[in-house]
């Protein structure tokens, strides 16, 4: 657990826990918690036991904004792209007038680069904390955004250019994950919208209306992560087309080689029968003969197939 002292976006760390219980007469106390330090924060901040549970449930929790007595817990989900593989972690955020608690399970990125923004703002309350938390979530899902249609543009050249079996499979996982993220940003949104609208005690009125653009950005990328759904769709036709044009070009390999061979096993047929009177067997030169006829009639009727583009 870090506790911090902030005024005017500097930060003083702190070392007992009981100076936060006191509010100061500028600035405000950041803690960053993890689950583990929730028995010692819920008594001092009278945290309401369910949102102490949600904190400490192990099921995925749903972005949402409960007010308590003395505080909000608001939930809500970071985004992490690594190794190709996308995660929600959720934030759990305990807003009081004098204080904001952050509790996590695991690092959040959101947390770390915040604190630069802190200070470049000079931010002395713990309501704009929160904004400028929210609005750092919800821009990193563009940034997300960008790095899945990278990936989407990147299948699309392989399936264009070298289909393969494992495309179908790429092209179902990534569509299951914008699914999941489409999911869970819905009642994202709704939280955020709260935050803008609902008459909220410890926002300040005049910073309930930057949540506004926070919403905007968030129906952006919902109708971007919509874009890119209906992309997969586009995609798995692709990748049938492909997949079809490619056993209908080696049909006609098989096709015309076939009928190269036709005329060919046509000869040979003819003078393969046992009969006694043909008399061009006994010709010196028949085999010979035939052979050439056959020769002659592969490469010509080859070179025609090359012209028409059928080989």
């Amino acid at each position: 657990m870090k506790i911090r002292f902030v005024n005017q976006g500097v930060f003083t760390p702190l070392d007992n826990i009981e100076d936060t219980l006191t509010p100061p007469e500028e600035g405000f106390y950041w803690i960053d918690a993890d689950v583990d330090d929730l028995a010692i924060l819920q008594p001092l901040f009278h945290m309401h036991d369910l949102a102490v549970e949600d904190c400490l449930s192990d099921e995925e929790q749903r972005p949402k904004l409960e007010i308590y007595e003395s505080h909000y817990f608001i939930v809500v989900n970071s985004i992490r792209f690594d190794d190709e593989e996308i995660f929600l972690r959720a934030v759990n955020v305990f807003l009081g007038r004098h204080y904001i608690i952050t509790v996590t399970k695991q690092k959040v990125n959101e947390l770390r680069t915040l604190k630069p923004i802190l200070w470049e703002q000079e931010v002395n309350s713990p309501d704009r904390f929160l904004y400028l938390l929210i609005d750092s979530i919800v821009d990193n899902y563009f940034t997300v955004g960008d790095r899945l249609e990278a990936r989407i543009e990147k299948l699309e050249e392989d399936i264009l250019m070298h289909t393969k079996k494992s495309h179908l499979s790429e092209i179902i996982g990534l569509r299951s994950e914008i699914l999941w993220l489409k999911k869970g940003l819905g009642p994202q949104k709704e939280v955020i919208n709260t935050l803008n609208k609902k008459d909220l005690r410890l926002i300040d009125d005049q910073l309930q209306k930057y949540f506004s653009d926070i919403y905007e950005n968030a129906v952006k990328i919902s109708e971007t992560f919509d874009t890119y759904r209906d992309l997969m769709g586009n995609l798995r036709e692709a990748y049938q087309s492909s997949i079809s044009n490619r056993a209908n070009e080696i049909m006609r390999v098989f096709t015309a080689i076939t009928t190269v061979f036709m005329p060919l096993t046509l000869i040979t047929g003819i003078y393969g029968m046992n009969f006694t009177n043909m008399p061009e067997l006994d010709y010196k030169y028949a085999y010979f003969i035939v052979i050439g006829i056959i020769a002659a009639l592969g490469i010509t009727m080859y070179l025609i197939f090359r012209k028409k583009d059928w080989i």
